[in-house]
């Protein structure tokens, strides 16, 4: 069975429902029932996805456990697994543009952006391509010199994964790609919101010829699917991407059957602007880092930390840039910021606006929804100025295009406010002075610091966070240790008897 309703230039139909991808067959979730995927720009229906239940899990875990430890991947080697990965980079090319249009409609983000990550997938299943037939093993310079000493580097098992709505496939991208190169089994739980792009690229993975059982997707929300996902004890890992509290409950979780977790979560990331900086070249990076992607993305900029000389002068340009961000269907390369992804989100999103009115801050730009788009998921860019970083606005991940504004006075209030936040995952700086930079790198929390950039990643750079975004790395060489368990293995040379009650 294949997903047939995805092909290229059709739309799955409501009456036409998908199926998960177990052990290399399309199925069913056992139950029999589906759930509606909404397009948040029409507000209609535009697939019906599985909806999957512990069984469903079990299944899918089952199957994932019998390619690890019956079947060829994890044995194969790095050379083979590496042939077939690239087999799937070149496949995502070919399907690069159905793939992205498939996102848009599942979480309504542009197709500008959409097309742009769609385009670089094939290239995060390239770089651990390269890494597959690299993973051999080291000697140690034992101080025991009748000991031949070495290590092994080994696959970690079986990977539960549970993505998030906002970047579907490449948040697949960070974990399966070096999952695979590791020789790793692979049960994907893709967001509720947005399930139907992982199974398209489930058709592909098996195109691709990568062994049945080796990638699984299993279809439905967190209580149903994921927690049974996480909690199971032939998962031998867990990674995960979403919110802190979520991520909080799926470590207790693994924790029961001491699967590793790595957790990419939340952030509150401070953009501070210095007054030496390229003002201009600021003012655009403030705006990226918010308003791009309508602010659902983890390492947005939600905190303004403008320097007193420049602040008037940087919120200017900032809001009135805001103020000119053409809102439109995610769909038209002319538009500039779509709808928020789904209800419960622009409810999140308007009630934080409201919050930051109710403690003090000052509305300079936005805060509603849009007339023109009626009851559309649509809101407005908004600036908040006069901001105290204790106000909730300040602190809280709101997770959509939300701005607040914080002056300060000099590089040691910068650094103070900037860190104190529960999160670390991401900073920017904006300065000329490359002395300043080298003094403010080192003391940031922040598992990602942006000198003169914002918001800009890569397959072959480590990311993740300090404090409550996380631990864990995912892309770039520490992201595939991750997936690798270490055996140190001790060969005894001299052939001598020794002392069986004395530590050898």
């Amino acid at each position: 069975m294949t997903m047939t309703a995805a092909k290229a230039g059709t739309d799955p139909s409501p009456r036409d429902p998908l199926r998960m991808f177990i052990g290399g067959e399309w199925t069913e979730a056992r139950s029999g029932r589906t759930f509606d995927s909404i397009d948040p720009y029409t507000g209609q229906a535009w697939a019906q996805v599985p909806e999957a239940s512990a069984a469903d899990v079990d299944r899918a875990v089952s199957a994932a456990r019998a390619a690890f430890d019956e079947g060829p991947w994890p044995q194969m080697a790095g050379v083979e697994r590496a042939r077939i990965m690239r087999r799937l980079a070149r496949l995502l090319e070919e399907n690069a543009d159905e793939l992205a249009a498939i996102e848009v409609r599942d979480n309504g983000k542009l197709l500008r952006e959409m097309a742009g990550q769609a385009a670089l997938l094939p290239e995060f299943y390239d770089y651990f391509a390269g890494a597959a037939d690299k993973i051999g093993g080291e000697v140690l310079d034992s101080a025991k010199t009748n000991f031949f000493v070495y290590q092994l580097f080994e696959p970690v098992g079986v990977v539960g994964a549970i993505t998030a709505w906002n970047s579907p496939l490449m948040l697949v991208a960070y974990k399966l790609a070096p999952a695979l190169a590791a020789g790793c089994c692979f049960v994907l739980k893709p967001s509720e919101h947005t399930s139907v792009s992982a199974l398209r690229f489930a058709e592909i993975v098996a195109e691709a010829g990568v062994p049945d059982g080796v990638f699984n997707v299993v279809t439905g929300d967190g209580p149903s699917v994921g927690e049974p996902l996480v909690s199971h004890p032939g998962v031998d890992k867990v990674a995960f991407t979403g919110s802190v509290a979520t991520g909080i409950r799926v470590a207790k979780a693994a924790a029961e059957h001491l699967a590793p977790v790595s957790l990419e979560l939340g952030g509150k990331s401070p953009n501070v602007v210095f007054a030496d900086a390229d003002i201009e070249a600021a003012a655009n990076g403030v705006v990226a880092g918010i308003f791009a992607a309508c602010g659902q993305t983890c390492v947005a900029g939600s905190r303004l930390l403008a320097e007193r000389p420049i602040h008037d002068e940087l919120v200017e340009r900032v809001v009135g840039r805001a103020q000119e961000i053409i809102l439109g269907n995610p769909m038209d390369l002319a538009t500039e910021m779509g709808p928020l992804a789904f209800a419960a989100q622009w409810d999140k999103v308007m009630g934080y606006i409201d919050v930051g009115n109710g403690e003090g801050a000052e509305l300079a730009t936005g805060g509603c929804r849009p007339e023109r788009f009626g009851d559309g998921l649509f809101v407005e860019p908004t600036v908040f100025v006069r901001v105290d970083n204790s106000m909730r606005i300040a602190r809280e991940e709101i997770f959509g295009p939300v701005l607040s504004v914080i002056p300060f006075d000099g590089e040691a209030e910068a650094l103070s406010i900037a860190n104190d936040s529960p999160f670390g995952l991401a900073a920017g700086v904006w300065t000329r002075d490359v002395q300043r930079v080298h003094r403010m790198v080192p003391r940031l929390q922040a598992g990602t610091v942006w000198i003169n950039a914002y918001r800009t990643i890569n397959y072959d750079v480590p990311f993740g966070g300090y404090k409550m975004s996380g631990h864990g790395r995912e892309n770039g060489l520490e992201g595939l240790r991750e997936y690798l368990h270490t055996k140190s293995v001790w060969v005894e040379m001299s052939g001598a008897t020794r002392d069986p009650f004395k530590l050898g």
